[in-house]
């Protein structure tokens, strides 16, 4: 069976990350304009800076260690006889640590870096100061978080695109299903004849459009759904 998994900030919620968006819209006491724009990182590239150098320092907590249903999904993929892909929303690097190797992750990674001179992307786990110094190009004053910001494409579009067509089965777990593009996802591959399911916390806005739904904490939905796969 040719499976497509789709992940948002609710299979990491059970593994100490704080979600730095609150009901009101704010991003650590921040405007999401303020922080995840590259018209805010124009204006205030510190601030945007700060922003995400926290959010990495966070990341590499001891506290944060990857959760049930992060394991689940790496144990599935390496015993699945088909093709199994996993998207991403999620910029942590959870998925990789759990042992997920066909990982798309669509909206960047945290713990990676871009280069705006070279445009290279690299590995980096330390504060992005005036002096970092990009590995390729040598040059200083030049990285940027390699995230997604609003306004800008998501990454892995063309593939996203040709891995929902071909899918018998797509998973949307943790996410809202409402942040375009990936709320289009579960059409795209329910107009290809996939059959399609929503793990998550409660309803989403779209949970009416999926074939079948199931709803509790992902570090016990995970592996309980894809254990049943297997069998």
């Amino acid at each position: 069976m040719n499976i497509v998994v789709l992940t948002g900030a609710g299979i990491s919620a059970e593994s100490g990350l704080k979600t730095f968006r609150d009901n009101g819209g704010l991003w650590e006491g921040h405007r999401m304009e303020d922080v995840a724009t590259p018209e805010a990182f124009a204006a205030n590239p510190e601030l945007v800076q700060n922003f995400y150098n926290l959010r990495r320092q966070q990341l590499r907590s001891d506290e944060v260690k990857c959760n049930a249903a992060h394991i689940a999904l790496a144990e599935f993929e390496a015993q699945h006889k088909g093709r199994f892909t996993l998207i991403t929303q999620n910029v942590d690097d959870l998925h990789q640590r759990a042992g997920s190797n066909n990982l798309l992750a669509m909206h960047g990674e945290l713990r990676k870096v871009r280069c705006l001179n070279c445009d290279a992307v690299m590995p980096y786990d330390e504060a992005i100061t005036p002096q970092s110094q990009c590995t390729q190009c040598l040059q200083l004053d030049c990285l940027r978080p390699h995230i997604v910001w609003f306004g800008e494409m998501p990454l892995y579009m063309d593939v996203i695109e040709r891995v929902l067509q071909s899918c018998e089965l797509f998973v949307s777990i943790g996410t809202s299903s409402v942040v375009y593009p990936a709320a289009g996802f579960q059409q795209l591959a329910q107009h290809r004849g996939a059959h399609t399911v929503e793990l998550n916390l409660a309803p989403s806005e779209t949970a009416s459009r999926f074939d079948e739904a199931i709803y509790g904490n992902a570090s016990t939905l995970v592996p309980e759904y894809f254990s049943g796969l297997l069998d």
